[in-house]
């Protein structure tokens, strides 16, 4: 791997030449591709210019491999819908195994009954199951399922929920969506019970749900997830789980088996098929019953080879107990990455924070320089020397214990350049480009 336990010395020059074919190529892709991404998440508003790599070239395992030829060790892993690691063998070949059948046919396949099953028996809430492409597909579906059984069109949202009016005219990137539509949607705080009561008490007409995140950066307080179903239930509303990084990633059942409360619906997306596209809605049979008279209906929803790939991951998931290794993964590298901040007396701006399986690194305002900026700088010298993140540690059961010592051994490197930097106010001439804008935070 290049730059794997070496000390990054190299000039300006060097750097940028590590990335010149993915800055070449960014300027291609921005001429036909807003954005030069189909992702936000994956796009250059998130890797500063010059020092960044921006396309992958291959994966396999742990490994990523950009247009550079540059290996890292990923964290990112797909947004989180990489669990298994890159490239594996036993899902590949379930793909294989569908794909010389078919990929999508006139009638539904037995499949799509098969991988319901499979959630139903793993997932607390799950009683029937409908499939979708994107997590954005299913917290959509289950919004319209709680507003045609409550007659109510009011909803409570806590965390991220995808990119539909319902759910993003609740942030900054609520252009082109109408404002009677975005009057419908009501945020509330984590781990503040009052907040939520708050909007039941103020808003008339009644709220058909309540969809959130049960964890992401913090655990929920002692109690607060049950409190949250018990106020819902006490207004007539639906408590939904958005489990589309939680599920199959906290333990086989997701969030609500950790922490045991059962929601009234769930979605799942990420853990679900190692990278290829599907998402379930699943829950109460009473409930999901309402999907045979509202329409959620798609081309795509019974894809088999993504229905193949779930199958797969579904199977090694409770056979291999991924959950448990990626909790035991993530914890050494947590509990390493604690010690390399305490050690260097970094504690003031730098924190480690969230599940194991799903962790962050948060850089904060110190001295004269915004979090942002610190940040940029850091992304800078992990990329060089080989580390792919974007501040988060999105574990996959391909983390071997080398991966993590390697990781270790950057961050030990980094963060004292990090705070040497910035107490001496150099950060600026150590930057070797532009700090990242700030964007929409949804966490």
């Amino acid at each position: 791997m290049k730059n794997q336990k070496m000390k990054i010395e190299t000039s300006t020059e060097q750097l940028f030449d590590r990335y010149a074919n993915s800055e070449d190529f960014l300027a291609r892709a921005l001429e036909t591709i807003p954005l030069g991404s189909q992702t936000f998440s994956k796009s250059h508003t998130h890797f500063p210019r010059k020092v960044s790599p921006y396309f992958a070239s291959h994966a396999s395992g742990s490994k990523l491999t950009d247009i550079d030829g540059n290996e890292y060790i990923d964290f990112v892993n797909g947004l989180l819908s990489i669990s298994i690691g890159y490239n594996n063998d036993e899902i590949n070949q379930a793909v294989i195994d569908q794909l010389q059948k078919g990929v999508n046919f006139s009638l539904a396949t037995e499949l799509e009954t098969h991988v319901a099953e499979k959630i139903v028996n793993m997932v607390p809430c799950a009683e029937m199951v409908r499939f979708g492409k994107n997590g954005s597909d299913v917290t959509s579906a289950a919004i319209r399922i709680a507003r045609a059984h409550t007659g109510r069109d009011h909803v409570a949202v806590c965390g991220y929920h995808g990119w539909h009016d319902w759910y993003i005219s609740t942030t900054t990137r609520n252009k082109g969506i109408p404002k009677a539509v975005g009057e419908l949607s009501h945020g509330f705080q984590y781990n503040d019970l009052e907040s939520l009561e708050k909007l039941f008490t103020e808003t008339s007409g009644g709220y058909a749900a309540v969809i959130m995140e049960p964890m992401n950066i913090e655990w929920p307080n002692e109690g607060y997830l049950q409190a949250v179903k018990n106020l819902a239930h006490k207004h007539g509303a639906l408590l939904i789980f958005d489990e589309i990084i939680t599920g199959f990633r906290f333990s086989k059942g997701g969030a609500q088996e950790l922490f045991g409360v059962t929601p009234d619906l769930c979605t799942l997306g990420k853990g679900m098929a190692n990278g290829y596209a599907i998402s379930a809605i699943a829950g109460r049979a009473d409930l999901m019953k309402w999907l045979e008279e509202i329409f959620f209906s798609a081309t795509f929803g019974g894809e088999a080879l993504s229905l193949a790939a779930a199958q797969a991951v579904m199977t090694i998931v409770d056979r291999d107990d991924i959950p448990a290794q990626l909790e035991e993964t993530g914890r050494i590298l947590m509990d390493g990455l604690n010690e390399i901040i305490k050690d260097n007396d970094a504690s003031d701006f730098l924190e480690v924070v969230g599940h194991p399986s799903w962790s962050f690194f948060l850089v904060k305002d110190y001295k004269n320089y915004e979090g942002l900026h610190l940040k940029t700088y850091f992304l800078q010298e992990m990329f060089a020397r080989g580390i792919l993140t974007l501040g988060l540690h999105n574990m996959s059961a391909a983390h071997s214990a080398e991966d993590i010592e390697n990781t270790l051994h950057a961050y030990a490197e980094v963060i004292p350049l990090l705070k040497t930097n910035a107490d001496n106010g150099t950060i600026d001439r150590a930057l070797l480009t532009d700090p990242l804008q700030p964007l929409f935070s949804v966490r």
